[in-house]
């Protein structure tokens, strides 16, 4: 399945997200999947203030992570960013239904019109 991440890293170290990345896309490849792009969003304010491990965050470092890989794989990365006190929020979303077809059709929208 193709799956996007967006990840949230706290600010202030760019070695940190760089790691982060590298240990999440070594976790992918460990178990067969395939790395598509990786992509560096820089830092933003936070929609809102959030609260981890006991600290207050207002801004935070981006990136966006699209891999090919199983659900056991997907689970594993969720999990682990999910435990690393670095990371200040991290969610993903299932891209198609796994066919190529529906793969490639990331383009515009067929608006169907009314007679």
């Amino acid at each position: 399945m193709l799956y996007e991440m967006i990840g949230i890293v706290r600010s202030g170290n760019l070695n940190e997200v760089k790691e982060i990345v590298l240990t999440a896309g070594q976790m992918i490849l460990r178990q067969g999947g395939v790395i598509r792009d990786v992509s560096n969003w820089g830092v933003f304010m936070l929609p809102r203030t959030i609260s981890r491990n006991q600290s207050r965050y207002t801004k935070g470092h981006y990136f966006v992570l699209r891999y090919d890989a199983g659900i056991g794989a997907h689970n594993a990365v969720s999990k682990t960013l999910a435990m690393d006190p670095r990371v200040i929020r991290a969610g993903a979303v299932k891209l198609g239904n796994g066919k190529l077809e529906t793969l490639s059709r990331f383009g515009a929208v067929d608006w169907k019109k009314m007679e």
